[in-house]
C-alpha cells in the first residue's frame, strides 16, 4: 500500500507470446511427467509452470530486468472449465500454486538485490472460456453453459493455489462478462476469509471495440459501477485494443474513479 502511493507501478507483459518466442515442442508441455496424457497439450501455456519452470523463471526476469514492479503468474487459464479442453481439471491447485512460487522466487530475488524497490506478485486469474450472461445458442437466449455458483467454485479453487503459492495480490483479469468477475470476486473473499489473510484485489475488464463496450454490452461507465462498491483496490482495462485506442476509455475511467486505474494494452 505504501507503495502504491507512488505515481506509477509497472506491470510485467504478455506470457503468451514470450512463451512463443521459446518455439516450444510438444515434448516440452508434456515433459515426463506427462509424456503418456491423452489428447494434445501443446498451446496449454499454465502446464509449464510444471514442465519447464526454467522458461517461466526466465520470463519473469526478463521483465523484472525490463523494470517491471508486479509479476502476473502464469495462471490466466488454470481454472477448471479451461483445463477441462486438455483433460487437467485435477492439476488447478497444483499450477496455481507452482506458479505463484515460480514468480514469488523471481521476485524476491530482485527485491533482495534493490530494497528500496519492491517487486510484488499478482495472482493472475483469467475470464474463463464461459459467460455467465449469454447464451451461445443463438435460437435459445435463455440457455447458460455455466451459472454463478460453478464459476464461484472454479475460481476459488484457483484462488486457494494462489494464496497458498504466498501472491501478494490478486488480479481478476481480460473481464468480458461482469457476471463472472462477480463470481471471482465473491470466490475470493470466501478464500481468504476461510485461510485468514486479506490481499488487494485487482479488476480489468476488456473492451471488445471502439464502441467501448465489453462482451456483455457493458458500457466502460456501467461496468465500472458494478464493481466499483465491491471491496477492490484497483480498476482498469486490458486487452482487445492498442494503446491510442484505449487511451480516451482509460482517461475516462480515471475521471470518474476514485480507484488506482491499471491498463495494459494489447
Amino acid at each position: 500500500v505504501q507503495t502504491c502511493a507512488l505515481p506509477i507501478l509497472v506491470l510485467d507483459g504478455a506470457m503468451g507470446t514470450m512463451i512463443q518466442q521459446h518455439k516450444l515442442s510438444e515434448n516440452d508441455f508434456r515433459g515426463e511427467r506427462f509424456k503418456d496424457a491423452p489428447g494434445m497439450l501443446q498451446g496449454n501455456n499454465d502446464l509449464l509452470s510444471l514442465t519447464r519452470p526454467d522458461i517461466i523463471m526466465e520470463i519473469h526476469k526478463a521483465y523484472l530486468l525490463a523494470g517491471a514492479d508486479i509479476l502476473e503468474t502464469n495462471t490466466f487459464n488454470a481454472n477448471r472449465i479451461s483445463m477441462a479442453d486438455y483433460h487437467m481439471e485435477s492439476l488447478v491447485y497444483e499450477i496455481n500454486k507452482t506458479a505463484a512460487g515460480i514468480a514469488r522466487q523471481a521476485a524476491d530475488e530482485f527485491t533482495g538485490k534493490t530494497p528500496g524497490k519492491p517487486r510484488y506478485v499478482a495472482g493472475s486469474l483469467g475470464p474463463t472460456n464461459k459467460t455467465a450472461s449469454i447464451s451461445p445458442k443463438v435460437e435459445d437466449p435463455g440457455f447458460r453453459e455455466v451459472d454463478f455458483d460453478l464459476l464461484k467454485d472454479v475460481y476459488k479453487e484457483q484462488a486457494e493455489g494462489l494464496i497458498d503459492g504466498d501472491v501478494d495480490l490478486l488480479l481478476i483479469e481480460t473481464i468480458f462478462d461482469t457476471l463472472n468477475a462477480k463470481a471471482a470476486l465473491f470466490a475470493i473473499k470466501e478464500a481468504m476469509q476461510e485461510k485468514k489473510t486479506d490481499l488487494p484485489v485487482m479488476v480489468s475488464g476488456t473492451l471488445t471495440d471502439a464502441s467501448g463496450r465489453t462482451l456483455s454490452g457493458q458500457t466502460m461507465e456501467a461496468f465500472l459501477n458494478s464493481v466499483e462498491n465491491l471491496d477492490i483496490f484497483s480498476i482498469g482495462l486490458n486487452c482487445s485494443l492498442g494503446a491510442k485506442e484505449l487511451q480516451p476509455f482509460v482517461k475516462e475511467l480515471s475521471l470518474k474513479t476514485y480507484l488506482p486505474v491499471s491498463v495494459y494494452p494489447n
